[in-house]
């Protein structure tokens, strides 16, 4: 059978979407020596991916998501190789392709959480763009073989606002790397990012559903007991980290909260290793992969009770409801307070992570391209 996958997220450049789908061609070479694969590249990140297996081709297909070139130039080249199967790794589909495909859908959180703070455009380009968004994903769903799904609750957020019989959406569970830390002193990677110790973790986006604003006044309450303590946001500047760094400015916190920028995946292990609590405040996940890094890094981990952690971390972490800032604090405070609680949560993180595998997402995967 031959296959296509549109990987143009593949790498750093999709940043979550860009690990799931890089991890699941990964494997799918490991384990896959059937099937004809024909991997749909971008320009930015042709060179990132160099075939392991014989069986997978690359494609160029250089046409940048959610845009109108997508729409008009993906089916075309699709249709000239000539695939039995494509698999969308997200829920830009084509509107106009009519060939046989699954598709993953990894969030609904611009159905669940439609606001204009989280884009820069105008009042009516966001309407016309959240309409678009609305009709590309409905017709994905409804067109597709199968509907791929990251987490269960992401399955029923699936079948709930879409209609969708739940025959029909599968479950693949995304997995977690060793975060490995090479010879290099811990403490020289922190100290050229300016963290001081003890300092509390965030990685990721700062979009309005990850409540960093919440999180950013939950800190300053914890910094009442704790006055040496830092904050640190990993992420890659961007307009919405602007604002939480104008927050941060109203709240006079510029000293104990710390912006790295984007961190390396050699430095990144580092930071987890030694932060003292990792605090996930989203008020919607599709997975949550950063929580389950943490927990295999060894730190105990604070998060939202709502949307998919609790299923992905298990009783491996402490919770808490997103929208009482306080809550959030005195959670925070429990775990720093408490050594013996945090080596508890420690240790049942290390049994978490057991249950996702990276492997065993991309065997489910396959045996569904088999349906």
């Amino acid at each position: 059978m031959k296959i296509g996958i549109d990987a143009r997220f593949y790498g750093s450049v999709g940043k979550g979407l860009g690990r799931y789908t890089e991890k699941l061609i990964k494997y799918l070479e490991k384990i896959d020596n059937r099937n004809q694969y024909y991997v749909l590249l971008r320009k930015k990140n042709w060179d990132d991916y160099q075939p392991a297996n014989n069986n997978f081709k690359k494609v160029l297909a250089d046409y940048q998501w959610y845009t109108i070139t997508e729409q008009i130039m993906m089916p075309r080249i699709i249709k000239s190789i000539g695939v039995d199967l494509m698999h969308f790794t997200h829920f830009n589909v084509p509107f106009l392709f009519r060939g046989k495909f699954i598709v993953t859908i990894h969030d609904l959180i611009l159905t669940k959480y439609p606001t204009q703070r989280a884009t820069t455009l105008g009042p009516i380009l966001y309407k016309l763009k959240h309409w678009g968004y609305q009709t590309i994903i409905k017709s994905a769903i409804k067109r597709s073989k199968a509907v791929i799904a990251v987490s269960k609750y992401t399955k029923q957020e699936i079948e709930e606002h879409f209609s969708v019989a739940a025959k029909k959406i599968f479950v693949t569970h995304e997995g977690v790397d060793p975060l490995l830390t090479d010879s290099q002193d811990s403490q020289k990677v922190l100290a050229r990012y300016g963290i001081t110790q003890p300092y509390l973790l965030y990685v990721g986006n700062v979009y309005p559903h990850k409540n960093i604003e919440g999180l950013v006044k939950a800190f300053k309450m914890v910094l009442t007991k704790k006055t040496d303590l830092q904050l640190v946001l990993v992420g890659k500047h961007d307009y919405f980290f602007q604002k939480i760094k104008d927050l941060v400015s109203d709240q006079g916190l510029e000293k104990h909260v710390k912006f790295t920028g984007f961190v390396s995946d050699e430095d990144l292990p580092h930071l987890y290793k030694k932060a003292g609590v990792y605090c996930f405040p989203s008020f919607c996940e599709g997975f949550g992969l950063p929580g389950l890094e943490a927990l295999y890094s060894g730190i105990p981990v604070v998060a939202s009770d709502n949307s998919c952690l609790p299923e992905i971390l298990g009783n491996a972490a402490i919770y808490f409801n997103p929208g009482d800032i306080k809550q959030m604090a005195e959670k925070i405070n429990y775990v720093l307070d408490h050594d013996e609680v945090a080596r508890e949560m420690v240790q049942r993180g290390y049994e978490q992570v057991r249950i996702f595998s990276w492997e065993k997402m991309a065997k489910a995967t396959l045996d569904l391209y088999g349906l």
